[in-house]
């Protein structure tokens, strides 16, 4: 039996409590140049980039990976960006190549509503019958419980009701995936539980168009992409990627396969469905984590712990507004047909860490090649602040 295909981050145990950091400025130490500071010890640059790329070596072996790109900054300071593996038969991989960045973008979605939130045009507390009454429980659910998943609604995400596996090339519109979210049982009554949904994202991405009066991808663009500089992400209204592409492959039907065209147009809100490179990921999970996009009431907002308590506690993990908040790492892991990804920043340390991956035949699911290199390299890089995922 194919194997169902999990977009973004669920099943998620949360946590009941969490310290809000600030974004903080570049971290004084004394370590001489070309050394960073690990924990309370000086590390050569070079030495670090050396350890972390015989950890991504390992885990591409062991993972049966196609390829690893992966780039990471600490306290500025630039350790490694570089490619392992291929991208098709002869072809390396390259760090200039793009992929799909998947729940990257309920990141970006969840900046746009915390922005927007500032300029006074919504609120988090506003409930989505202000602009969708008909919708179930409309009067009931938030535009909070949207972006963090308490709504309550059902995920369209099955495949006796969508059949992605049947024509993965279709193009699915807006209406017709919470038409099919919406007509499922309610997981729980709004605002009680945690179920991921991309019923949920489909539904904000209509509720930031009707409140602004402006699409989703003009909004990600002045509010994330131009602020940031991110030449290399964009939007994408077909399953086109621009070139160089990183290839991806997949043996959800039962034989490995080209998945690099695969149409992602049922996974996120229209507007949102993105494309990037491991720099523009990168440059994403400092700013995301760090909350230079928000002011600082906002990005407290984005990662409390709103969720905690909904489901079991696990290492001090919880989905907050749009991200994962890990041991005080902000996250988010998406994965989509053969590509996965991991953007992660630890504002006390300000350690980035962005990783790609595309799967081989032996790829397992679980656990999450991407999430497992993000966890390695965090717990060597902050030793005391290991992230709790992916190990």
């Amino acid at each position: 039996m194919a194997k169902q295909v999990v977009f973004g981050a669920a099943n998620i145990a949360l946590a009941c409590s969490f310290l809000v950091l600030p974004a903080l400025p570049a971290k004084a130490t004394d370590c001489a140049n070309g050394q960073i500071l690990l924990g309370e010890i000086c590390v050569e640059t070079e030495e670090a980039a050396s350890t972390i790329g015989r950890m991504v070596e390992d885990s591409k072996d062991r993972f049966d990976l196609t390829a690893a790109i992966v780039s990471v900054e600490v306290g500025g300071t630039p350790v490694l960006t570089e490619a392992f593996g291929t991208s098709m038969a002869g072809i390396p991989a390259r760090p200039e190549m793009h992929f799909r960045n998947g729940a990257v973008a309920i990141a970006y979605l969840a900046s746009v509503l915390l922005r927007l939130q500032e300029d006074g045009v919504l609120s988090l507390d506003d409930h989505l019958s202000q602009w969708f009454p008909d919708y179930p429980r409309a009067d009931d659910v938030t535009l909070a419980m949207l972006i963090n998943s308490t709504s309550g609604y059902a995920d369209y995400v099955n495949l006796d009701l969508l059949p992605l596996y049947e024509d993965p090339f279709r193009q699915f519109q807006p209406e017709e995936l919470i038409e099919i979210g919406l007509s499922q049982p309610m997981a729980c009554d709004p605002g009680t539980c945690f179920n991921y949904a991309h019923t949920n994202i489909v539904i904000l991405g209509e509720v930031l168009s009707a409140a602004s009066g402006r699409s989703v991808e003009d909004l990600i663009d002045d509010y994330v992409l131009a602020p940031l500089a991110l030449e290399n992400t964009r939007s994408e209204s077909t399953p086109v990627i621009q070139q160089p592409v990183l290839h991806a492959f997949t043996a959800e039907r039962g034989v490995l396969e080209d998945s690099t065209y695969w149409n992602p147009s049922w996974t996120l809100a229209e507007g949102s469905i993105m494309t990037t490179d491991i720099g523009d990921l990168l440059t994403s999970a400092i700013a995301i984590g760090s909350g230079s996009l928000l002011a600082p009431d906002s990005y407290s907002e984005m990662v409390a712990p709103t969720t905690a308590g909904l489901a079991p506690f696990s290492n001090q993990t919880y989905y907050a507004l749009g991200v994962l908040v890990t041991n005080d790492w902000v996250v988010q892991t998406p994965s989509f047909a053969g590509y996965a990804a991991v953007m992660a920043y630890l504002p006390s340390e300000q350690i980035g860490i962005a990783v790609a991956v595309t799967s081989g035949a032996e790829t397992p699911d679980s656990p999450r090649p991407a999430n497992t290199i993000f966890s390695e390299i965090g717990a060597y890089l902050a030793p005391e602040t290991a992230p709790g995922i992916g190990r």
